[in-house]
């Protein structure tokens, strides 16, 4: 009985923030869902690109359920999963994204908690697994990734929030105010020249 908690947990807030992160999508171009927005390239389109790649090799290859969609050999990773080619548009990536986690589903619901994997790209001894352990590390690579969608957004126009059910309008005079304040509360906290804080 625990067993299928344990999995009907982890797959139900997996689905949930599978969807939180496609939201990030929602609305923009082709542009601002691949631009990089950060000094090391980050961009939204590229974390969907990536977490669907995270999927398709942990969900297939670990359990010798191979992923229909084509990947390269994880021997020749080469960073070319966190970004949009030209041609990958956004509507090519969130289909990728939607098949690869179908395929993912099949396979928790195949495998019983306890099934053996195998992560040939973890070091030994880590190498051989379960499915336990596989649906804890995608669900933690899928929410660190959400996360940094959120800031990435708010950044590109704004909008915040898990769902689009919780959205609420932007107020940029409320939002202001309150950045105001802890603005003022980090610098009340800073040491001043001469105190005990500034002294080496």
């Amino acid at each position: 009985m625990i067993d299928t908690f344990a999995k009907d947990t982890l797959h139900g807030r997996l689905r949930r923030d599978r969807e939180a992160l496609l939201w990030k999508l929602d609305g923009l171009s082709e542009y601002d869902a691949r631009r990089p927005l950060t000094a090391t390239g980050t961009n939204l389109l590229g974390l969907v690109k990536h977490v669907a790649t995270v999927e398709a090799r942990y969900f297939g290859e670990a359990f010798g359920r191979p992923s229909p969609e084509p990947l390269s050999r994880w021997q020749d990773h080469d960073g070319s999963d966190l970004w949009a080619a030209e041609d990958e548009t956004l509507d090519r990536i969130t289909g990728l994204y939607r098949r690869t986690w179908e395929h993912a589903d099949a396979t928790i619901d195949a495998l019983p908690l306890d099934a053996p994997g195998r992560v040939p790209w973890w070091p030994e001894p880590h190498t051989d697994t379960n499915l336990f352990a596989v649906m804890v590390h995608v669900l933690g690579e899928t929410v660190r990734h959400t996360g940094h969608a959120d800031i990435l957004r708010e950044g590109l126009d704004g909008r915040t929030g898990l769902r689009p059910e919780h959205e609420k309008p932007i107020d940029e005079e409320a939002r202001a105010a309150y950045r105001a304040k802890i603005e003022r509360a980090a610098g009340s906290a800073a040491p001043t020249p001469g105190s005990r804080q500034d002294t080496p």
